[in-house]
């Protein structure tokens, strides 16, 4: 079981994102729609992983990775996104993302990271 944070302000993103996270693990989801809530949330929350929007309106997921970063160095966030330019996708790495799935999301490849953040050891 789990501490799972989705970030994104979509709700329909969020709810398509959820239904990719099998429901039997008995994770714990919190949600948010912003880059300041997802920084608000890590510190009180302090997930496990954390799935966030790299465009949001207010503070962006770039903006809010940096802040999350500095809080917890070992924050496992992965980065959800339909801009797949190689210079965002080298930015977001640069950040210190955990890893990065286009959007919009797969189940597959969103259970794959997940099992892979949840399993890989933190540094």
């Amino acid at each position: 079981m789990a501490k799972i944070m989705i970030i994104d302000d979509s709700l329909v993103a969020r709810m398509s994102l959820k239904a990719c996270i099998p429901k039997d693990a008995g994770h714990e989801i919190k949600e948010g729609n912003d880059g300041s809530v997802a920084i608000e949330l890590y510190t009180t929350f302090q997930p496990d992983l954390t799935f966030m929007d790299l465009t949001m309106p207010g503070l962006d997921g770039m903006a809010a990775l940096t802040e999350i970063r500095k809080y917890d160095p070992t924050a496992r966030v992965i980065i959800l996104t339909a801009d797949i330019q190689t210079r965002t996708i080298e930015r977001v790495m640069e950040l210190g993302a955990f890893g990065l799935l286009k959007k919009p999301p797969v189940k597959d490849a969103v259970q794959a990271e997940l099992n892979k953040a949840l399993t890989t050891e933190k540094q």
